[in-house]
């Protein structure tokens, strides 16, 4: 069996610290799967190049991971990675994705590997038809916020959290290792 790494990137103010990402990562770990991963400086992720600076960190992590079989978990702004996991074949998980990005949008209708798309139809970045145009997993929530969880409604963002780690551990769960 080959080794196993996940690349995490995530958002610009939704870290790896947050629940999303926390419960992401011990989710990859009880599979097996190393993780890595990003952060960014939050003075320049808002900047027109974001894109170029996401995906140079990407790119040293994934040079980084050797042979290793690679996921990709992106946040928010981890997913303007998408273009190069679509290049590469990598799997990925893209929570929140920026579908309005055109950049975005074209990657996800080239990514050949196993993707989960997670989104909320209250976000205004998420683009539920090309969501499901593209034919990969997906979970949509209906009224979470960017960091799916619902404002004012702790026990609601904590059902929706949920849902979203069992749609994870499910897709982790389906990616089986390859024989080395």
């Amino acid at each position: 069996m080959t080794d196993r790494r996940a690349i995490v990137l995530p958002g610009v103010r939704y870290t790896s610290a947050h629940p999303l990402l926390h419960f992401t990562r011990a989710v990859l770990e009880s599979h097996g799967w190393a993780v890595s991963e990003a952060s960014w400086p939050t003075d320049d992720a808002g900047e027109p190049d974001a894109g170029q600076m996401v995906t140079e960190v990407a790119t040293r992590l994934i040079e980084a991971a050797g042979d290793a079989r690679l996921l990709i978990v992106g946040k928010s702004i981890g997913s303007l990675a998408m273009p190069l996991a679509a290049a590469r074949g990598i799997a990925g998980i893209w929570m929140t994705p920026l579908l309005r990005r055109p950049a975005v949008m074209q990657a996800l209708t080239e990514l050949p590997a196993a993707t989960l798309l997670v989104g909320s139809a209250a976000d205004d970045t998420w683009d539920a038809d090309a969501a499901n145009r593209s034919g990969h997993q997906m979970l949509q929530l209906s009224d979470a916020n960017h960091g799916l969880e619902l404002d004012g409604d702790p026990l609601g963002s904590i059902h929706a959290l949920r849902q979203v780690i069992e749609a994870v551990d499910h897709f982790v769960a389906g990616i089986e290792p390859e024989e080395g």
